[in-house]
């Protein structure tokens, strides 16, 4: 019994590992990608266009939500500055869903490993679920309620002091504030988007000069190593999962959970149950990929795979922070919203590719423990690329090459400047950039104070180098 359960647990991490393994590449290359356009599409008038909820305004909000990859936390709380601002609500609830699924990474992701009829369902059933999604809105919208909060919202932060980064529209901090030459005080929420705000403030030319200049990289390896913080947790947890679902749920779970056979009542209680399986499931973003190969190869239907993978955007905690944010009313308001609209476009999904004879056959297939992961293919090639490139960006922005600032961390070696936490040690002045850096100097000083603070020469001309 111990040794089949010894085997289970190993034989689960390979599968969930090996999973992991086919999908680095396509995850690397998707987070490049996105950093490129998060750090050179300019969002600064997002929030003005999409205050009208007519169809520009809704096109603007999913074009914007597909160019503002994140997480599904990053998303809720991007979408609240917006709504603060005026966004109108189908198109901040639109921008959500765009920036959760309409993304060049969960894409590829999907590609690899459910298949090209899976990313079609994705891309050609994302667009139809924003569409029902905005009628069902404009038909039921709660006009009155959705104003209160907006102002309850925007009074409760004012009067919490709270400001919005102007980077990214998150909640701001007081250790990462600055003022500009105008006086006015801007509190970031991190110490990388004080910095992306620095190098937009320093630059000059067009992107096209950026990319020649080591100050244009800094911020495509500062967005990119944000992307990452922002989901790594759900990316490692989805197919670690994925693996013991498949090894350890019994197939006769799925037979009672999801009905079998053919027919319009099995599709649309497939769907429905798919959804309902993502709220509880407590996995978000692009970590729900892996958790949808399970529940393929557990038999589950087409319209409920989609529909799961559909609906990362309600789980469990993502919910508990549209409660914090906006109220009972207004959470409620949008879960089911979401949950019909996630249904049903996945139940239409299985009707139309049905009709066109493309819905994947899973007989003949191998299945997930029959498969090999890790041979000298090209998943081997293009992860050696992806890992090599992402090497490049997170040298380039750990030496801090191009960044503001005249001085380097002792501790980590990131470049900083005269703003952030400070210290003196035997006459000199040292600069950190960040708290904890700081309190690592405090504890063990000679081991760190050997480096120099100053940045010189050639390597600090480097910090705003723009051909």
């Amino acid at each position: 019994m111990q040794a089949a359960l010894v085997d289970g647990i190993l034989e689960s991490l390979r599968i969930g590992v090996g999973f992991l393994w086919m999908a680095t590449w396509a995850i690397i290359m998707g987070l490049v990608i996105t950093s490129l356009v998060q750090v050179y599409v300019s969002k600064e008038r997002m929030a003005k266009v999409l205050g009208e909820g007519n169809l520009s305004g809704l096109t603007k909000a999913t074009v914007f939500g597909a160019a503002s990859s994140g997480c599904s936390f990053g998303a809720v709380a991007i979408s609240k500055g917006l709504f603060k601002k005026g966004a109108h609500a189908v198109n901040f609830l639109a921008f959500m869903f765009a920036s959760t699924n309409l993304i060049v990474e969960l894409g590829l992701m999907i590609l690899i490993l459910l298949g090209w009829e899976f990313l079609v369902a994705e891309l050609l059933g994302g667009v139809i679920l924003i569409a029902v999604m905005a009628l069902i809105v404009h038909l039921t919208l709660p006009e009155n309620l959705f104003e209160q909060v907006r102002q309850e919202l925007n009074q409760r932060d004012h009067d919490q002091g709270i400001t919005e980064d102007p980077t990214c529209g998150m909640e701001g901090k007081d250790e990462y504030s600055l003022v500009t030459d105008g006086g006015e005080t801007l509190k970031f929420c991190s110490k990388g988007c004080m910095e992306t705000y620095q190098q937009e403030t320093a630059s000059s030319g067009g992107w096209r000069d950026e990319l020649l200049s080591w100050g244009g990289w800094y911020k495509i390896g500062n967005q990119y190593r944000k992307e990452w913080s922002m989901i790594w947790k759900d990316v490692i947890a989805g197919f670690l999962i994925s693996g013991f679902v498949i090894v350890f749920v019994p197939q006769r779970v799925w037979n009672t959970l999801f009905l079998q056979g053919d027919g319009l009542l099995v599709s649309a209680e497939n769907a429905i149950m798919g959804v309902a399986i993502a709220v509880i499931s407590f996995v978000g973003s692009i970590g729900n990929v892996p958790f949808a190969v399970a529940l393929w190869g557990g038999g589950v239907s087409f319209a409920g795979v989609i529909a799961f993978v559909y609906a990362d955007l309600i789980t469990i905690p993502v919910l508990n922070v549209y409660r914090k944010y906006y109220g009972w009313k207004v959470m409620l308001y949008i879960l089911g919203v979401f949950f019909v609209t996630m249904a049903f476009t996945g139940f239409l999904m299985e009707q139309l590719f049905a009709a066109l004879d493309i819905i994947p056959n899973l007989a003949g297939g191998q299945t997930a423990s029959e498969q090999t992961y890790f041979e000298l293919n090209y998943t081997f090639y293009l992860n050696i690329i992806a890992f090599t490139l992402s090497g490049f960006l997170l040298y380039v922005y750990r030496r801090g090459l191009g960044a503001p600032g005249q001085y380097r961390d002792s501790v980590c070696g990131m470049r900083t400047d005269d703003s952030g936490p400070s210290l003196t040690h035997d006459g000199e002045t040292y600069y950190f950039c960040s708290n904890r850096c700081k309190r690592s100097f405090e504890k063990h000083p000679s081991e760190f104070a050997h480096h120099h603070p100053q940045i010189s020469g050639t390597e600090a001309s480097q910090s705003h180098e723009h051909h």
